[in-house]
């Protein structure tokens, strides 16, 4: 890897949770340059504006908490087991500093910058595209009844994981997390083919 290929990655890393923390407009560049330890010209010779470090950042940070969501679904052969796995690797794992990229972009996001709003989309597309094919999965093999869709399961989940998430971070003693993750455990084992 070359010198400005891993300075580039630092910056990423460096400033993900920065952006994950205090958005995209709470973010000055001073700061970046900052908790990086570069000079502000250098920056740019890696990325040409603030708006691409911060999608070069969010894309770090998801892939971050995609990991730590699905570490171990690949040793689980059930469906259900799948799914209560990747809920409670999200309730259970410490989440990205800041918390949820994803919650976090499309909150700062909603009104304000069209380039970030495109990037949670993307992300979480491919979040729901990645649980329905698991429910699909089960499906085809028999674990999930047929008439189950794949598009409510995974609404249903992804609800209540995000929104649970909100309400953790707002109320810290209050469990919404634990507390959604045996709802939902309960709501996958009602799937299951009898």
């Amino acid at each position: 890897m070359s010198k400005g290929t891993e300075t580039r990655n630092r910056i990423i890393a460096k400033s993900a949770p920065l952006f994950n923390r205090q958005g995209f407009d709470g973010c000055s560049i001073q700061e970046i340059v900052s908790v990086a330890g570069l000079e502000k010209g250098s920056l740019y010779g890696h990325f040409p504006n603030k708006e691409a470090l911060a999608v070069a950042a969010f894309e770090y940070a998801w892939r971050q908490t995609c990991a730590s969501r699905t570490a171990g679904m690949n040793d689980v052969t059930s469906s259900i087991e799948k799914l209560k796995l990747h809920v409670h690797n999200a309730v259970a794992r410490p989440a990205f500093p800041g918390g949820c990229p994803l919650m976090n972009t499309v909150i700062d996001s909603d009104d304000g910058n069209a380039v970030l709003k495109k990037e949670a989309q993307k992300a979480l597309k491919g979040w729901r595209e990645f649980l329905e094919e698991i429910v699909r999965q089960g499906q085809e093999r028999s674990e999930i009844r047929s008439e189950v869709q794949a598009a409510d399961v995974v609404s249903v989940t992804i609800a209540l994981l995000e929104g649970a998430m909100v309400l953790d971070r707002f109320d810290k003693k209050a469990g919404f997390l634990v507390k959604a993750e045996q709802h939902v455990n309960a709501y996958f084992d009602s799937l299951a083919q009898q």
